[in-house]
């Protein structure tokens, strides 16, 4: 009996040690490499995309949150009551919520965050989202109160942006370098024009992720990003900047190449009271001198879909309306003639970094220039884009992907850098943010998409590709991006 014992405790004893071994030795970290740097880290104060890629759910929390498959569901809210008439949410926070400097996050900082959006100073890049809050009123520590001017059935769609998290007074002044959030991970580092650094956040309120560390890396350019998946330097490359290498990357066993969709509506922006694009003739001989299927395959091999008006295909609420924008030379120029430029005219062409900008550019200009119309590119850094285009609203045309989700309420700002003025267009919006009724929600969008899309308001061309390549064991990553995000809270390695 002795000797089965001491059999069975050996054989115990070598079993848990490997299991220990298995345990030291399975993978924690990642490394996750992006083409775009952020300017900083708050993503509350920029617009920049980039920001959110790292810090949104992995660093910062807001009261709910997107999933992978662009639902909404809690997120520092446990759960919320809405007022009969629509207008007073009235929101549940979690208990024994810390900040990562073990400051409690309650309803005092919701109501800090939430009215420094809104606020006159604000720097908030969307704050629209927050324009019809009238009031936010702590209730207790867990509860807060929000009052809204009337109605809006997009309010807890908003509370999930990026732009919405919840910060703290405390750590406010240094948010730009050292972001203090909730979330289940840490900000540990940032050696700029290389990397970030998170860490798993031991005191998190929520589970746990499985991953202790994670890198951001940032490759710019196209050929180094293949080289450095190729070496297997990085574990994953978020947004692949060569859609031309995934064959190679498909083909190989090493990796996974994970293909969905995001909100990116890419268009040809037109700026609507630059002559001669004043004129809705003009715009239509635009939208029918574009192949988009050829601008997809030659700028991104294949990886897009084409749309034919500002909102994503995948959405329920989506109208094709591609019929509208046909590819139509013969009748682009007729409908030049008949606005009077029976010999074109010469714009300018305004392209920003990204692949599909420069590479659909030339494409674009190529095409345009078959009726007449000579487009002259200028090839312009982010900075310079906003400089100019965005803000200076210097341009006749530009290429840019609308990565915002649902954001066809722009077309509702006369002052947006596209400057398209349409009343009825913004009566609509206005009666679609106080409607409540999904089926009567989906009806006003439909309304919406058409009205956009035989105003010719731009060149609607395709919806981006999520398009990211990773290793093999890789799990849990998002394969399409409701919004602009690296969410690693549930990524972990195959064993």
């Amino acid at each position: 009996m002795g000797h089965a014992f001491k059999h069975t405790f050996r054989t115990a004893l070598a079993l848990s040690v490997s299991l220990l071994a298995t345990q030291a030795f399975a993978k924690s970290d990642i490394t996750v490499a992006m083409q775009l740097e952020p300017p900083h880290l708050d993503p509350t104060s920029a617009a920049a995309q980039a920001i959110d890629s790292v810090v949104y759910t992995n660093v910062f929390e807001g009261l709910t949150r997107f999933m992978g498959d662009g639902a909404i569901v809690p997120g520092l809210a446990e759960s919320w009551e809405i007022s009969d008439d629509g207008t007073v949410y009235t929101f549940k926070l979690h208990d024994g919520v810390t900040f990562h400097d073990g400051t409690s996050m309650d309803a005092e900082d919701v109501k800090f965050s939430l009215d420094r959006a809104r606020a006159e100073d604000s720097a908030n890049a969307q704050k629209a989202l927050f324009a019809g809050i009238t009031d936010v009123e702590v209730v207790d520590p867990l509860t807060v109160k929000v009052t809204l001017s009337e109605p809006n059935g997009n309010f807890l769609f908003n509370m999930a942006w990026g732009d919405a998290v919840i910060v703290a007074p405390e750590s406010i002044d240094n948010i730009k370098t050292n972001p203090i959030g909730t979330g289940a991970f840490k900000f540990s580092g940032w050696v700029q024009g290389d990397k970030i650094d998170l860490e798993r956040n031991a005191d998190y309120w929520g589970k746990q992720p499985a991953l202790e560390k994670a890198t951001f890396k940032f490759i710019s350019d196209p050929t180094a990003a293949f080289a450095a998946v190729m070496a297997e330097d990085v574990d994953v490359f978020s947004g692949f900047p060569a859609p031309e290498n995934l064959p190679q990357f498909e083909a190989d066993p090493r990796f996974q190449v994970l293909v969905g969709s995001t909100e990116g509506e890419t268009i040809l922006s037109t700026n609507n009271k630059q002559p001669p694009f004043n004129d809705v003739r003009v715009r239509q001989a635009l939208a029918h001198a574009i192949d988009r299927q050829a601008i997809v395959d030659g700028a991104m091999f294949g990886y897009g879909t084409p749309i034919g008006t500002h909102f994503a295909p995948h959405h329920p609420a989506y109208v094709d309306l591609t019929a509208n924008s046909a590819y139509d030379p013969e009748k682009a120029k007729a409908l030049l003639a008949e606005a009077g430029f029976a010999d074109g005219f010469e714009t300018t062409l305004h392209l920003p970094p990204p692949s599909y900008a420069r590479r659909g550019g030339e494409i674009i200009a190529a095409q345009l220039a078959q009726v007449g119309i000579k487009a002259e590119i200028t090839n312009v850094e982010w900075a310079q884009w906003l400089e100019t285009v965005f803000r200076g609203k210097n341009f006749g045309l530009t290429i840019v992907s609308h990565t915002e989700p649902m954001d066809i309420g722009i077309y509702a700002r006369p002052e947006y850098y596209f400057q398209y003025d349409n009343p009825a267009f913004q009566e609509l919006m206005t009666t679609l943010n106080s409607t409540t009724d999904p089926e009567e929600r989906t009806k006003l969008l439909g309304q919406a998409q058409t009205m956009i899309s035989e105003d010719y308001v731009n060149g609607y061309l395709f919806q981006l590709a999520a398009l990211s390549v990773a290793k093999a064991g890789v799990q849990g990553l998002w394969v399409n991006a409701p919004t602009a995000a690296n969410d690693l809270t549930a990524v972990s390695w195959a064993e």
